[in-house]
C-alpha cells in the first residue's frame, strides 16, 4: 500500500500541470524566487506533487482544472493529509484559516494572534464601556472574540526579557490582563436601547470601532481597504483598493490588493510599476490606526483640526 502510494505521488510529480499562470499570466511572484521564503514554498509545492507551483502552496484549489470554477475549488490531494490549504482560498492570510497557510512555516505568530490587541481590541472596548457607565468596571474581560490566554505564560511568544516583563505587569495590573475575553454583545435593538441608554455603546462599538480588528476587512469604501490576518499588515493596499499589477485577469474593480507581493522587512522590495519599496510602509498602518489616538496620521506628522467640512479637489471647504 506504502509503495502504491508512492508511485502515485510520483506519477503526478512527472505530469502535474499549472493552469494556475495559463489564466493569471504575469502575476507577480509572491516573494523573489531566490528568496528562502520562496525556496521552502517550492519545497512544500514539490513534496505535494507540484513542482514549480506555488500558488496551490497558499491558496490551495486544483491546478490542473481547465475552467475558473474548478480551479478555484479543493485542494490537492497531499494537503488533505498534510499541513496546507484545506480548500481554495482567495484571501490566504485570514485569521480564521491562515493556520493551514501562513502557519505552515510561522506558528508561533498564527497562534499568538487571536490574543492581539489588533485582534482581541479589548482596550478599546474597555475604555468605551467605561465612557457609558462603566459596564465591566475595571475589568477588561470583553473583545471582539472568545478568546483564552495560554495556562502556561512560557508558551508566549517572544524573548525571555519581554515575558519577564508582561508576567510582572500582569501582577501589577491584572484586571487588563484577564484569562479570558468573552465575545462583546451584538448591538441592541432601539427598543432595548430606549430602556437603557447606556447599551448604546455596543452600537457605537460594533458599528464603527471594532471595523479595525484583524479578524475582518476594512469597510468597502476608499482609504478602508485591507486584507484579513497576516495580509492586514504584509499585503499591499491602496486607498482606492484597485489592483495595479501586470495579471489581466485579476478584476480591476476596487477592493483587490495593491500588487500580489508580501511586504515585510527592509529587505524585501515590493515593486509597484516603476516604484520600489520595502518595509511596511505607513500607509498600511494608517487604514486603521487613522482615529482614537489618530497614531498612524501622527507618525506621518500630520495634526487634526478642529472639525470642518469635507474638501474638494482644489483643497477648498
Amino acid at each position: 500500500m506504502k509503495f502504491f502510494t508512492l508511485f502515485i505521488f510520483f506519477a503526478l510529480y512527472l505530469f502535474a500541470s499549472n493552469e494556475c499562470v495559463t489564466c493569471h499570466k504575469g502575476i507577480e511572484d509572491i516573494r523573489d524566487k531566490n528568496s528562502g521564503m520562496m525556496k521552502e514554498i517550492f519545497k512544500v509545492a514539490e513534496k505535494a506533487g507540484h513542482k514549480g507551483n506555488d500558488c496551490i502552496v497558499c491558496h490551495g484549489g486544483n491546478p490542473e482544472a481547465k475552467t475558473k470554477e474548478k480551479a478555484h475549488a479543493g485542494t490537492v490531494e497531499y494537503f488533505e493529509f498534510e499541513k496546507g490549504p484545506k480548500e481554495f482560498y482567495p484571501a490566504p492570510g485570514s485569521s480564521w484559516i491562515n493556520e493551514h497557510t501562513c502557519g505552515m512555516c510561522h506558528p508561533q505568530q498564527v497562534g499568538a494572534q487571536m490574543n492581539s490587541l489588533m485582534m482581541t481590541e479589548q482596550g478599546k472596548i474597555q475604555g468605551a464601556m467605561w465612557s457609558f457607565g462603566g459596564k465591566e468596571g475595571y475589568e477588561h474581560t470583553a473583545g471582539t472574540f472568545d478568546t483564552k490566554n495560554p495556562t502556561n505564560p512560557d508558551a508566549r511568544l517572544g524573548t525571555d526579557i519581554y515575558k519577564k516583563y508582561m508576567q510582572k505587569l500582569a501582577s501589577m495590573e491584572p484586571q487588563v490582563f484577564p484569562k479570558a475575553n468573552h465575545e462583546l454583545p451584538n448591538a441592541p435593538s432601539v427598543e432595548e436601547i430606549h430602556k437603557d441608554p447606556s447599551l448604546a455603546v455596543y452600537t457605537y462599538l460594533r458599528q464603527e470601532c471594532l471595523r479595525c480588528h484583524t479578524g475582518g476587512k476594512g469597510r468597502f469604501k476608499r482609504g478602508d481597504f485591507r486584507g484579513m490576518g497576516c495580509s492586514s499588515c504584509h499585503i499591499p493596499y491602496s486607498n482606492e483598493g484597485f489592483y495595479e499589477g501586470r495579471d489581466t485577469n485579476i478584476s480591476k474593480n476596487p477592493g483587490h490588493l495593491l500588487v500580489h507581493q508580501i511586504q515585510s522587512s527592509r529587505k524585501v522590495k515590493v515593486s509597484v510599476h516603476d516604484i520600489n519599496y520595502s518595509g511596511v510602509p505607513v500607509e498600511t498602518c494608517s487604514t486603521c490606526h487613522n482615529r482614537g489616538k489618530r497614531i498612524g496620521v501622527s507618525y506621518q506628522g500630520l495634526m487634526e483640526t478642529e472639525y470642518k467640512s469635507t474638501f474638494d479637489a482644489e483643497g477648498n471647504e
